[in-house]
């Protein structure tokens, strides 16, 4: 991968040392998860995006408000080209001014921020823990993961929710940033993270937010929807290919199609459906989507298993990495 810098030559990333920055990522994340809160760019994001949410989304619900898509999706384009631009100068500064060994050190505290194994895991287990103490204590934890309404949900549809979350979340927090690190270094995984950040914040059409800070999404968040879904359409699919490959099970594919175009979005139902076919079962949204229908209510075991499975597939990452690495040294 190139990386221009100003007007002065491009400087080459390696596959060796985009490797092992990777790797530092995860072992980083592995250790200590999450940088505090002031130092994470991701947290700078979603303070970005708020602020100009807060004045984009319109305090009533218009019809076909293009007035309002097209000044979002400049507002987006704009903080989209702040946060590469921000991106490629430090991975150009590392490269130019650091020892191999540096700038991989340097890269991979960079990239460790736009990925989030550990969280993830441990988020979803404490849904299970609180659950094992009662239902509403289940409910609640349930409602730091997700947007939907979480106070009437059996214990089965929060383990649902659970599971769901943890397979979507392998795509969106660890697969496709990866991904686009490999392709684009640095700059390809801050744009990734921001895309994603922005659906999360804008993307969900319909009311939001009370009293005067209530806001309709219809129109201001539709180009942040598609702009994450164009981003995620291959990494979804091949989150769900990682999982089938290294969980070593036999899976219909026919089936996995089907719960992959029942949900609204055209990339989660790719690895909900294929977590959903591992463990056997059931997974779905009440009133909008089912996955393999056929299956069982998940139960405690389901949801242990389901981390496992994910799990697997961030050491598929780690050992696709490393012959990467091995491949380079031999070019």
């Amino acid at each position: 991968m190139l990386i221009g810098w100003g007007t002065e030559a491009a400087l080459p990333a390696s596959a060796s040392l985009l490797g092992a920055a990777l790797l530092l990522a995860l072992a980083v994340d592995a250790l200590w998860g999450e940088p505090p809160a002031p130092l994470h760019p991701v947290v700078w994001m979603g303070r970005a995006l708020g602020a100009w949410g807060a004045r984009l989304a319109p305090a009533v619900a218009r019809d076909r408000d293009h007035k309002t898509f097209i000044l979002a999706a400049l507002v987006w384009s704009a903080l989209a080209a702040i946060t590469v631009i921000a991106a490629v100068a430090l991975q150009a500064l590392v490269l130019r001014y650091l020892p191999p060994w540096g700038a991989a050190l340097a890269l991979g505290l960079l990239l460790k921020p736009l990925l989030a194994w550990r969280m993830l895991r441990v988020e979803v287990l404490a849904v299970e823990g609180a659950l094992a103490q009662s239902l509403a204590a289940g409910r609640e934890r349930l409602s730091w993961l997700v947007s939907r309404d979480t106070a009437a949900l059996s214990a089965a549809e929060v383990r649902e929710s659970a599971i769901e979350t943890l397979a979507e979340n392998l795509c969106d927090s660890v697969v496709a940033p990866v991904f686009w690190f490999a392709v684009a270094g640095l700059p390809g995984a801050a744009l990734y993270r921001f895309a994603n950040t922005a659906d999360a914040m804008w993307g969900y059409p319909g009311w939001r937010g009370a009293g005067a800070a209530r806001r309709h999404w219809q129109w201001a968040g539709k180009w942040a929807a598609r702009a994450d879904d164009a981003l995620s359409w291959l990494p979804a699919r091949l989150t769900a290919l990682l999982l089938l490959a290294t969980a070593g099970r036999r899976v219909y594919l026919r089936r996995l199609r089907q719960d992959a175009h029942a949900t609204p979005s055209p990339n989660g139902g790719w690895p909900m459906g294929a977590m959903a076919q591992l463990l056997g079962v059931r997974l779905g949204k009440p009133g909008a989507y089912v996955l393999n229908p056929a299956g069982q209510a998940p139960e405690a075991p389901q949801v242990t298993q389901a981390v496992f499975f994910a799990r697997n597939v961030v050491l598929a990452l780690i050992f696709i990495e490393l012959v990467a690495m091995v491949f380079d040294s031999w070019i």
